[in-house]
């Protein structure tokens, strides 16, 4: 089992940054998938970012070059750096992690408005 607690989010301006982090409650170096999914309004789910356990990143066409996933294997946790926002990355951000099954933080509200 693998519980996930985030933090981070919450209103910026469009071109603005905002940076989400997730602490694992194991050693993120056991768990084969670290990674990052929203869902805005009306829509379903997507994956934004991911990371392997030897860090290697994939990331959505519609974030590559603006978002940047790091994990902290120290700290057993998992960042997504956001920057050049636009009203479309409106959505919940949630944190989650493939371990025997996939487990999901509990989201963090992001909204890109003026």
């Amino acid at each position: 089992q693998v519980q996930l607690e985030e933090s981070g989010g919450g209103l910026v301006q469009p071109g603005g940054s905002l940076e989400l982090s997730c602490a694992a409650s194991r050693s993120i170096s056991t768990i084969d998938i670290l990674g990052w999914y929203r869902q805005a309004p009306g829509k379903q789910r997507e994956a934004v970012a991911t990371i392997t356990s030897v860090g290697f990143p994939n990331y959505a066409e519609s974030v590559k070059g603006r978002f940047t996933i790091t994990r902290d294997t120290a700290e057993n946790t998992v960042s997504l750096h956001m920057a050049r926002l636009t009203p479309e990355d409106t959505a919940v951000y949630f944190c989650t992690a493939y371990y025997g099954g996939w487990h999901w933080g509990q989201g963090s509200q992001v909204t890109v408005s003026a």
